[in-house]
């Protein structure tokens, strides 16, 4: 026996566990080697598989003669994605390229791969048995490819653009020869694939380039015709001649008139010099005159020799008249000599007019020209447009043409996948591994062995220990159910024994053995008082001082919780919402109250095991209400006491008084019930004596509880009660 009460909360007991494993290791050392033992066997009995693997890199692949711009252009497009390479991992597994591995390799003569023509004795009694589905019904191909599929696994190795195709077969060699013969296969199927697109290709451009070239010549002849009867004639190739003609026209024009300007500033130059009298030696036209420099020469020669004359003879001397009169002719011709220069330029200035005007009207009669060809060349740009399309889409299409052409070598276009990783005959095989497999099987088998003796010890309750089950607790709790025997128990004056509270039994674990010893005994029965201290008095005075909760007490026994019944049902009477709850031990205001002696109470609420409206109950002979004892472990609902005072505080607000009745209680176990000294203690003595009231009312005012009333029976709980027999 475990010694674990029903309806107590246990823990697991872990070192029990461990010892109980001890006890028995020589069994489970025993079982483990056998276990062990049987797997090494069933290693030995197995046939040994080999497995083999080839990887293949899928990427694109110019061809070989590639130029290197067309290298580029193919390292340079677009990588495969995921669902590309999920789609080659499909190919790779398709019936047709399993079917030519298989017909190239000649497997369907293998008798691994057809191991339904040979079968077995178990698997002939199945089929008979309707069991299994006979292999034989298959055709042979259908029956080699599923074994050929069993054995094959192909796989995209994650992060990554390599495909793996790996192969298990009882012989090695042709683990290793099957992944490789994949790959060839693959990269020979992939290659003619482009080999057939590029001779597709080349087909269906030969008679496109054709057509296309017919179509390029008769547009180019449509351009020469219509620019020729337009006269659309080109100059340098960009421009034509109308335009060519009036870009030179403007361009003499704009010369001419530069000419003009330049020849009238000079000519008025000179009118100002010769009007002015200045002398015009600055001029540009006059110091270029070669009749000018001579005169001017002249002229200088004269004054020198009327200076060197003036000093030795007087101005009358016929010589000095002589030069004066040389030097006079010499400024006459001088001005002469100005004045022709300016009717020159004069005229260069007049023949820029008329080159001018001239050029002005030829401009006016090309523009014409030019507008008209303008409209001309409308169509003569739409045709060159068609021109020019028809030539691109034919280079286009020759490029084209050319590259399939040079493809056309099974050479020239390699797949877009190589093999990176080739299949090589494996060594050692890859199943069965004996050491790992022996290492498991006996790992394994010691672990079961040891859950099998736990779970063992747990079912036959041995390894199972109560919550609080410290040493001190455990003799807290026989201190406290020694207090519980009948033996032990005060007698009340009824002659039965006192039930605790339930209070006292809170199995918190802040109570120690010390406090456990210092309980009180419940006291003896006081003689009852008639008038002042009767179940009318107290209710009148609980109706005066309108006290939301109110603690009943109970040191006799059944006879104090029956007169607190008959309160609770007076001031129901009285029109008064009250509430009892039931926080005795013996449960007696529920055998007087209740419907159902067994309907869900306090103790079932803290439990947690029923919902706070269904623990809620009408009296039977009252408007009362009532919460019963309940059915649950009273000492596993007291450890969650705690709560009380939130429950209470609940039902003073839905209720006028809430009436607590707590059996024989001390002021322990009350102050674990409400936080608040601001309540009604009601002491139910129905026989008073004195010094036990006057000793209970000195413990509970030195607590702080100060509002302490004595209630007697009297003959308001004789009528009270009277209506219950």
């Amino acid at each position: 026996m475990s010694g674990v009460a029903r309806d107590q909360d246990v823990d697991i007991d872990l070192g029990q566990l461990v010892r109980a494993v001890w006890a028995r290791r020589l069994r489970i050392l025993a079982i483990t080697l056998v276990g062990a033992g049987v797997a090494f066997a069933g290693a030995k009995i197995m046939s040994p598989q080999y497995r083999s693997e080839t990887r293949i890199l899928i990427e694109p692949r110019a061809p070989a003669f590639a130029s290197t711009q067309q290298a580029n252009d193919a390292s340079a497009g677009p990588l495969m994605d995921e669902l590309n390479i999920a789609s080659q991992v499909q190919l790779l597994q398709s019936a047709d390229l399993l079917k030519k591995v298989i017909n190239d390799l000649k497997l369907y003569n293998l008798p691994e791969f057809d191991d339904a023509a040979s079968g077995s004795a178990m698997s002939s009694i199945l089929v008979k048995l309707h069991l299994k589905k006979n292999p034989l019904e298959n055709p042979p191909e259908e029956r080699v490819i599923d074994a050929f599929v069993e054995r094959l696994q192909v796989y995209q190795v994650p992060g990554s653009r390599v495909i793996g195709i790996t192969f298990t077969s009882k012989d090695p060699k042709l683990a290793a020869a099957i992944p490789n013969a994949m790959a060839n296969v693959y990269l020979s199927t992939q290659s003619g694939a482009k080999l057939d697109s590029n001779s597709e290709a080349t087909r269906w451009l030969e008679p496109e380039i054709e057509g296309l070239r017919q179509k390029v010549s008769e547009a180019e002849r449509k351009v020469a015709e219509y620019r020729t009867s337009h006269g659309l004639l080109q100059t340098n190739g960009t421009t034509t001649f109308p335009a060519q003609q009036l870009n030179d026209i403007s361009a003499e024009l704009t010369r001419v008139r530069g000419d003009k300007a330049n020849a009238e500033a000079r000519a008025q130059a000179v009118r100002n010099a010769l009007s002015s009298g200045e002398a015009s030696d600055t001029l540009p036209d006059i110091m270029s005159s070669q009749a000018i420099q001579r005169l001017k020469a002249t002229e200088s020669g004269l004054q020198s020799q009327i200076s060197d004359l003036q000093t030795s003879l007087l101005n009358n001397h016929p010589r000095l008249k002589s030069l004066r009169a040389q030097l006079s002719d010499i400024r006459s011709q001088i001005r002469q000599e100005t004045q022709k220069i300016l009717a020159s330029i004069e005229n260069e200035s007049k023949v820029a007019d008329l080159r001018a005007s001239e050029l002005e009207r030829q401009s006016d009669t090309v523009q014409a020209n030019s507008a008209r060809a303008g409209e001309d060349e409308v169509g003569l740009n739409a045709l060159e447009r068609e021109a020019n399309a028809q030539r691109q889409l034919l280079e286009t299409y020759l490029v084209r043409y050319r590259e399939a052409a040079s493809r056309a070598d099974s050479n020239s276009s390699p797949a877009d996948a190589r093999i990176v990783s080739r299949a090589v005959e494996p060594v050692d095989p890859y199943f069965p591994k004996v050491v790992p497999i022996v290492v498991v099987a006996a790992v394994a088998t010691l672990i079961m062995s040891a859950i099998v003796i736990m779970l063992a010890e747990l079912f036959s309750g041995r390894a199972l220990r109560p919550t609080d089950a410290s040493p001190e607790t455990i003799e807290a709790e026989a201190v406290v159910e020694e207090k519980y025997v009948p033996q032990a128990a005060p007698i009340a004056a009824a002659g039965k024994p006192v039930q605790p509270s339930m209070l006292a039994v809170v199995a918190d674990e802040e109570d120690t053995i010390e406090d456990v010893k210092a309980a009180e005994d419940v006291p003896e029965d006081e003689p009852e008082d008639d008038n002042e201290f009767s179940v009318a008095s107290v209710a009148d005075y609980l109706t005066g001082s309108r006290a939301p909760l109110a603690i009943a007490i109970s040191p006799t026994g059944e006879n104090g919780s029956a007169a607190t019944v008959s309160l609770t049902r007076m001031l129901a009477d009285a029109g008064h919402r009250v509430i009892l709850i039931d926080m005795t031990g013996s449960g007696y205001p529920t055998e007087l109250m209740a419907e159902d002696p067994a309907a869900p109470g306090v103790t079932d609420l803290l439990c947690g095991e029923a919902a706070f409206g269904d623990t809620i109950h009408g009296d039977r002979l009252s408007d009362a209400h009532l919460i019963p004892q309940g059915q649950s472990d009273v000492r596993r609902a007291m450890r969650g006491v705690d709560r009380l005072s939130l429950l209470l505080d609940a039902l003073a607000a839905a209720y006028d008084l809430v009436v607590v009745e707590c059996g024989s209680a001390d002021v322990a176990g009350v102050s674990r019930l409400t936080r608040s000294r601001d309540v009604e203690i009601i002491l139910s003595l129905p026989e008073v004596e004195e010094t036990i009231f006057v000793a209970l009312m000195t413990e509970f005012q030195a607590a702080g509880y100060e509002r302490v009333v004595l209630m007697s029976g009297g003959e308001g709980a004789e009528q009270a009660l009277g209506r219950a027999a």
